[in-house]
């Protein structure tokens, strides 16, 4: 800029009236000025401005408010057992008529696909694996899931529910054969798939039992034993009476009793809670009763039972053949024989600290990760095996 163009603007600023700086003003200057109000038009420049897909939003259409009728806390609302399952099975064994009627959720394995067959704890029901379920089959689409319900337990009925159910480790063992058995007639299966059996708990011992009698034969890939060993599980008995007295006799709705699954922590993931806890309760028919949804299973009515479930379980896991896995809540649970054993590599363990007793409801996803990968590793359809030396031989090549 010359000398002559300086001079120039420093006059022409010196004629300009001096303004004091607003602040006020200038925040009213930066705000965004209340948008004008639009009344339903259905003239030609209203349907011309939404056939360009232009939307002028009126303050009075409240955008960005909460929807009406969507409650603010969680919803503790059932989620039914068809989200997960595709089929509900009744199995009944004609050869005798003391059997029960066993109650069981399938969703039948793809082409070679294996099939998970679940077993759940003391009190429990099929339901309580059927979110681990679908998260196995997000990972592994071809896998089946059969998950049943004891009898004395969930929709599984016995001839005369009046007498004391036999939920020996014996019986139960035999009723998880027999579900494997007829509802490979009931669908026709001309085989049995790769099984990989899953138990929790009281579960986790039927399980093993069932793997111990070596009775499924080669279709057993391995077993899997959820949050129960022989040492910890004995000692736990002794504080279950003192456990059964401090939980509710019963609740005044369904809801309530997911709530309260819930804000004690014994299912620590809602989702598993509204699938599950439903089928743990039962509505009862006493006219006036304030809490009329009481426990489907009265669990301390099975203590006769308690140490025969336990007794020798760890010898038993370590020595069942097939592919072995324990998932744990934490490392204080394993006994001396389990120590030693996975100190020598007999079996995989996995341990989620930030679980409680119920791994598989708790961290649906993370489970189905290890049942997952546990299955891979004892898949004997990836194996490649050499030719024998005798078909070598035939075809006329050196050995």
């Amino acid at each position: 800029m010359s000398d002559l163009q300086k001079a120039w603007a420093k006059n022409r600023l010196s004629a300009l009236p001096a303004e004091s700086f607003d602040e006020m003003e200038e925040d009213e200057a930066d705000r965004v000025p209340e948008l004008p109000e639009h009344p339903d038009d259905d003239s030609s420049s209203a349907s011309s401005a939404s056939s360009t897909g232009t939307v002028i939003p009126s303050p009075s259409q409240n955008l960005f408010a909460r929807p009406q009728g969507v409650p603010s806390r969680r919803t503790l609302l059932q989620i039914p057992w068809t989200t997960y399952f595709e089929r509900e099975l009744f199995l009944h064994d004609p050869s005798s008529p003391a059997n029960p009627t066993i109650h069981a959720y399938l969703t039948s394995p793809v082409g070679k696909g294996p099939l998970f067959v679940m077993h759940h704890g003391a009190g429990s029901s099929g339901l309580s694996f059927a979110v681990v379920g679908h998260e196995i089959r997000k990972r592994l689409p071809s896998a089946g899931i059969l998950s049943l319900d004891a009898r004395g337990h969930g929709s599984t009925t016995t001839v005369d529910d009046s007498t004391t159910v036999d939920l020996s480790l014996e019986t139960l063992a035999g009723d998880l054969l027999s579900v494997v058995l007829m509802t490979q007639k009931e669908m026709k299966w001309p085989e049995l798939p790769p099984i990989i059996l899953v138990g929790h708990s009281l579960g986790g011992a039927v399980v093993t039992e069932v793997a111990k009698s070596g009775k499924l034969g080669s279709a057993l890939l391995g077993y899997a034993v959820l949050d129960v060993v022989e040492g910890s599980a004995i000692d736990a008995l002794q504080s279950m009476h003192t456990y059964l007295s401090s939980r509710p006799a019963g609740f005044p709705t369904l809801e309530a009793g997911i709530d309260w699954h819930v804000r004690s922590r014994t299912i620590r993931n809602s989702i598993s809670a509204r699938t599950s806890v439903p089928a743990l309760l039962n509505l009862s028919s006493a006219p006036g009763e304030p809490r009329p949804w009481k426990w489907r299973t009265d669990l301390g009515a099975t203590q006769p039972f308690w140490e025969n479930w336990f007794i020798g379980l760890s010898k038993k896991f370590l020595s069942a053949r097939g592919g072995k896995l324990l998932l744990l809540a934490g490392t204080d649970r394993l006994d001396t024989e389990l120590t030693i054993g996975q100190m020598q590599g007999k079996y995989a363990l996995q341990v989620f600290p930030e679980a409680g007793h119920f791994i598989h409801e708790d961290l649906p996803e993370k489970t189905a990760i290890s049942l997952v990968d546990f299955h891979k590793r004892n898949d004997r359809t990836a194996l490649v095996l050499p030719p024998k030396v005798s078909d070598l031989l035939k075809q006329g090549k050196k050995v």
